[in-house]
């Protein structure tokens, strides 16, 4: 059984909050996640005894989510955010095809334990590695993936990151570039 259920509520503060569940089959627990987006979330897990319990576990949890004002963010109203590294060559080298494994795993990483969002997919060509996120507040976002590539020493001198709507792909803009007024192009 896969699949996870992500919820969001705005505070009376404007605050964006989040809650996330998912049935973790290696630990058999189920698992609740939430906290304020942008910042390292709060788990709590539960061992389930019986698999044929997690559906009803997962429903309960939708239906408190919905009682207490949480709810999904459709794709329409989120972002992609896209990291970028310019690389050496035009359809990069092993080391860039390393640089995007280690990307894709510490963004995947740091959006979700801050409820920021998903990495959707990356792609490599045209000299540029490219990684898709899919998100719903797109500052903290780009905040995160900066603080993150930073930590990780993944190349930051080579990061551009960019964002659009998620329903208009051609209007990307610029929120992070290492050249002052630089362009982006996918």
């Amino acid at each position: 059984m896969s699949g996870i259920i992500r919820t969001y509520k705005r505070d009376d503060e404007g605050v964006l909050h989040f809650r996330e569940a998912w049935y973790d089959d290696e630990d058999q627990q189920f698992v609740i996640n939430h906290g304020v987006v942008g910042h390292q979330s709060r788990t709590d897990a539960t061992d389930v005894d019986e698999v044929s319990s997690v559906e009803g576990l997962m429903a309960a949890f939708e239906a408190q989510c919905e009682e207490d004002g949480y709810a999904e963010v459709p794709v329409s109203e989120q972002f992609w955010v896209v990291a970028q590294f310019a690389l050496k060559t035009k359809d990069g080298t092993e080391r860039d095809r390393y640089l995007e494994r280690r990307a894709k795993a510490a963004l995947t990483g740091e959006l979700a334990w801050r409820g920021l969002g998903t990495v959707e997919r990356s792609e490599m060509g045209n000299s540029r590695l490219n990684v898709f996120c899919l998100c719903p507040d797109v500052n903290k976002a780009v905040n995160a993936i900066k603080v993150c590539i930073r930590n990780e020493d993944l190349d930051f001198t080579k990061l551009t990151i960019a964002a659009s709507p998620h329903g208009d792909p051609t209007a990307f803009r610029v929120k992070h570039s290492p050249k002052q007024g630089a362009g982006f192009t996918l």
